[in-house]
C-alpha cells in the first residue's frame, strides 16, 4: 500500500488524514445567522425559545399579569387582557421568523453534513477497495512464490536423489574394479 495511515493526533498539520476534512467546505454554515453581534444574539434568542427556562418564565409572567389584573391590585390590562394578547402577538411576530430562519439554516447544515459524510464514506470505500486490491495482488504474488519454492524444492530433491544414485554407482564401480592405479 502506498498511502500512509491517517494521523489523528493534535499535531496534524495537513487535512489529508483529518476525519472531518469533508466538512471543512461547509464551515460557513456553522452559525445560523452569521458571525456578527446581531447574528449571535438572534441565534441565542431563537434557541432560548425552546428551553424550559423560557416556558416556565413566560408562564410565571402570564400568571402574575393575570393575577394582578383579576384581583384588582392593578388595572392596566383588564379582562379580556388585550395588552397581554398584543404582547403575545408581538412575541410571535419576532419568534416565528427567527425560528424559521434557524430551521432553514439547520436544514442547510444537515444537508451539507450529510453530503460531507457521504463523501467520507465514498473515500473509505475507495480506500477499502484499494486495500483489497493490494491484498489480492500480494496474495497472488505469495502463491506464485510458493509455487516457485515448491518447484525449486522438487528440483533440489531430484538432484539430490540423482547425486545419491551416481555416488552409489561410483562406489559400486570402485569396489568391483578396484582403485585405478596412479599413472
Amino acid at each position: 500500500m502506498n498511502t500512509p495511515p491517517p494521523n489523528h493526533g493534535p499535531a496534524e498539520k495537513t487535512t489529508a488524514g483529518h476525519h472531518f476534512r469533508f466538512h471543512q467546505p461547509h464551515q460557513h454554515l456553522a452559525s445560523a445567522f452569521g458571525q456578527d453581534w446581531f447574528a449571535l444574539k438572534a441565534e441565542a434568542f431563537a434557541r432560548f425559545f425552546g428551553t424550559p427556562v423560557f416556558l416556565v418564565g413566560q408562564s410565571a409572567i402570564v400568571a402574575i399579569w393575570i393575577g394582578l389584573n383579576v384581583t384588582g391590585v392593578t388595572k392596566f390590562d383588564l379582562y379580556p387582557f388585550i395588552l397581554l394578547n398584543l404582547a403575545f402577538s408581538l412575541q410571535a411576530a419576532y419568534a416565528a421568523p427567527l425560528i424559521l430562519l434557524a430551521q432553514t439554516r439547520q436544514a442547510d447544515r444537515d444537508k451539507a453534513h450529510a453530503e460531507a459524510d457521504a463523501l467520507h464514506r465514498e473515500d473509505l470505500a475507495k480506500a477499502n477497495e484499494q486495500r483489497q486490491t493490494d491484498a489480492a495482488r500480494q496474495t497472488a504474488l505469495l502463491v506464485e512464490l510458493m509455487q516457485q519454492n515448491t518447484q525449486l524444492t522438487t528440483a533440489t530433491k531430484e538432484l539430490t536423489e540423482r547425486v545419491e544414485s551416481l555416488t552409489a554407482q561410483m562406489h559400486a564401480r570402485f569396489l568391483k574394479g578396484g582403485v585405478p592405479a596412479a599413472s
